[in-house]
């Protein structure tokens, strides 16, 4: 049974923006495992990763019906690459099945997640 539907969408130019000045956000946003795999990538793709993390982070909290905040903060929830390549999120503030899905142009990145019990 889905429990839960979030959508975000982020410009891309203001990820570029933030990337340029430095990893500081980074840190803030993006979970150990994530920092690592995000250290690795260089022009585009790196804003590109950091964005659709972000926007991810904010799609499962909007799903949870609790926003980012107190209840669910941007460490509770963590995307990674499966052996395949595709994303799979994880959070200890939900026990069920995460579904998410990541899209992104020149000029948006829009994160979808779903979830079921």
């Amino acid at each position: 049974m889905i429990v839960g539907v979030g959508i975000d969408a982020i410009e891309v130019n203001r990820i570029a923006k933030i990337v340029a000045k430095g990893d500081n956000f980074a840190k803030k946003v993006l979970t150990s495992k994530e920092f690592k795999q995000y250290q690795k990538m260089k022009g585009k793709r790196k804003v590109e990763y950091l964005g659709d993390r972000f926007s991810i982070k904010e799609s499962f909290s909007k799903a949870m019906g609790t926003g980012l905040g107190k209840e669910i903060g941007l460490q509770d929830v963590e995307t990674l690459w499966d052996e395949v390549g595709h994303p799979v999120t994880t959070s200890p503030k939900f026990t069920g099945k995460i579904w998410p899905s990541i899209t992104h142009d020149d000029h948006e990145i829009v994160t979808l997640v779903v979830l079921e019990k």
